[in-house]
């Protein structure tokens, strides 16, 4: 009996750890000679529901190879029958050149929360390029992207 209480009691605590049905993530490798102006990476989000709503976040991965202590982002998504673009500036090093983020070694992840309300649409891009001054940013490992969604129950559309 004691076994089984402990069985039913881990399984509890197991399944209120599970991500919600609307959470999704995806992360793009970026080509070993570097990120060029001008190319845009695409992720289609396949969530559960086809329109949710939630938290957004951009995962950079990259090595100490990277020369500059931030990155400017273009972020377009679709917004109804439009698209949205946001400009982001990711301050990815401090002042004396320490990387934010966790890392071992030479590589480093920094994730940061672009959009707290947003909505996503299955299957519709989200589409990211950088806008640096530079026609190709080494050290960039992957772009990836993050989604926490919230439960549709718990969102006021008013």
């Amino acid at each position: 009996m004691r076994n089984l209480c402990f069985i039913l009691l881990t399984l509890l605590c197991l399944g209120a750890c599970a991500p919600g049905h609307n959470d999704y993530s995806e992360y793009i490798d970026i080509p070993i000679d570097g990120w060029k102006y001008g190319d845009t990476l695409k992720y289609y989000p396949d969530t559960h529901d086809s329109i949710t709503y939630g938290e957004l976040q951009i995962i950079i991965r990259h090595s100490n190879a990277y020369i500059y202590s931030n990155l400017w982002l273009e972020i377009r998504h679709f917004n109804g029958d439009s698209i949205r673009l946001d400009t982001v500036n990711i301050e990815m090093a401090d002042v004396y050149g320490r990387w934010y983020g966790n890392g071992i070694g030479a590589n480093f992840q920094y994730a940061l929360t672009v959009s707290n309300n947003i909505t996503l649409y299955r299957n519709k891009p989200i589409m990211i390029n950088h806008i640096m001054r530079a026609d190709k940013l080494s050290g960039i490992e992957q772009i990836g992207f993050s989604f926490n969604g919230i439960e549709s129950d718990s969102v006021n559309l008013l």
